[in-house]
């Protein structure tokens, strides 16, 4: 089971818009669920920290894009199961 945040999950709760690479820079276009999410920040570090372990990773851009607008039908059944183990009513 995936953490309720990072990469992993973030991919499973319908986050990741857009992911690709080119030569040793990665972009990943990211929605968050709401605007003001507390959460934010944390899920950035994660994201960051772990795309940059990648091997021939130098770089990384971020770029959050508010459209598509998220909503539930974006989550992946493990993003759903996650939600759901962890008290969250779908």
């Amino acid at each position: 089971m995936a953490a309720p945040l990072g990469l992993q999950a973030s991919a499973a709760m319908g986050m990741i818009v857009d992911a690709r690479r080119d030569g040793d820079c990665a972009y990943i276009a990211l929605t968050y669920t709401a605007m003001g999410c507390p959460a934010t920040d944390m899920i950035d570090d994660d994201i960051r920290g772990r795309v940059r372990a990648l091997p021939g990773i130098a770089r990384l851009e971020i770029d959050v894009v508010w459209d598509p607008v998220w909503s539930k039908a974006r989550l992946t059944a493990d993003g759903r199961d996650a939600l759901l183990l962890l008290g969250v009513a779908l």
